[in-house]
């Protein structure tokens, strides 16, 4: 393990501002830390300038450094602070959030939440990808003035639609008939992503195919692991459960997909709403309230089982709803640009290295 964090991995894209990223997210599959960590690379990768360096997981001198996963062994590099300006932590949960997730005896438990926000304390600033977050944070004790919020975003050349070609062939590979109705869940199988209310939901509909792209990405400690274990292995007929597949794979189901349904109680900003988007596949989610600054209605909202299962009924009686919903979903992978956010992102990196040099220099 120190092996690893003393391997330096460099990208040149700067010799002034150097930023070090740590970050074990790749190494669980099917989860969205991962996903938005290698989204962020790629982007400072690809639109390289003359103002940053970028390490992953080194102890290489640098003026910041970026914590994307709370390791332990990154959890000690932050007591470096010859090595470190500055400690910049990415916030993906929060106690309630790990409550909804994983499954721990309550006194293992408690202390791993507390070593959560002890890793969140040790940081000078902390980003998150909704703003509801911000609130959540300060009633945790984190001064406002140390909480950024900077969304997630996709990259469009992964994340697009596919011609309708390449579609029929897809659907004509997984075994579903073409004008067969497509309804697409995806994430981790735990208590927290509403997949119970997903295989509900087929039950009622047996004419058409559900889908969840995803697996127990945390093994045994996965919330509710036993239940689902068993659902998986013995689903309703019209339900398929792919486990954790290739993000190539994945683009496909969304292209191949009717609707994208998901119906979590509990999340951040869920990278599969804004790939799915990306896609051009409508989305229903549950109403939850930090979708309404986020993505501000452009999605079908659904408050539990029944109100689901009465949206997609209407859906399958006027079919030209979901038109609406494409060109809304358009509208949000085109507000959550590359573009913007890596402007945004270069400029927050400027704007810590800034703030550092004036602590020092008072």
């Amino acid at each position: 393990m120190w092996y690893n964090i003393f391997m330096t991995k460099a990208h040149q894209i700067d010799k002034n501002l150097r930023v070090t990223m740590f970050s074990s997210a790749t190494k669980v599959a099917g989860q969205g830390v991962g996903s938005a960590y290698i989204e962020l690379i790629r982007l400072l990768e690809r639109d390289a300038t003359d103002s940053l360096t970028i390490h992953e997981n080194s102890l290489k001198k640098s003026h910041i450094a970026h914590y994307h996963t709370i390791d332990f062994h990154f959890f000690l590099s932050t007591f470096f602070t010859k090595r470190f300006n500055r400690r910049i932590g990415y916030v993906h949960f929060l106690p309630e959030t790990l409550r909804q997730s994983i499954t721990l005896p309550e006194p293992i438990f408690r202390v791993f939440c507390g070593y959560v926000m002890k890793f969140y304390k040790r940081m000078d600033h902390l980003v998150v990808v909704n703003p509801d977050f911000v609130e959540k944070l300060v009633a945790l004790k984190i001064p406002r003035e140390k909480i950024t919020y900077i969304p997630n975003f996709v990259a469009k050349d992964k994340w697009y639609r596919l011609p309708q070609k390449t579609i029929d062939e897809f659907r004509k590979e997984k075994n579903i008939p073409k004008k067969q109705f497509v309804v697409l869940g995806a994430g981790q199988i735990q208590e927290r992503k509403g997949v119970a209310d997903f295989v509900e939901l087929a039950k009622r509909h047996p004419d058409l195919k559900f889908i969840w792209a995803g697996g127990f990405s945390f093994g045994r400690i996965t919330d509710g692991y036993d239940k689902f274990k068993k659902i998986v292995e013995n689903p309703p007929k019209n339900v398929t459960f792919t486990g954790i597949i290739s993000r190539e794979e994945m683009m496909k189901f969304y292209n191949a997909a009717d609707l994208f349904l998901l119906p979590s109680f509990n999340e951040l900003f869920p990278m599969s709403i804004l790939e799915a988007c990306s896609c051009g596949t409508p989305v229903m989610l549950r109403d939850l309230d930090l979708y309404h600054n986020i993505l501000a209605g452009k999605y079908i909202p659904v408050k539990d089982l029944d109100e689901m299962d009465k949206q997609l009924k209407k859906i399958l009686e006027k079919p030209t709803i979901l038109d609406k919903y494409r060109k809304l979903s358009a509208e949000v992978s085109a507000e959550y640009s590359e573009e913007a956010l890596c402007e945004t992102w270069k400029a927050f990196y400027k704007e810590q290295h800034i703030l550092t040099t004036k602590n020092k220099s008072s």
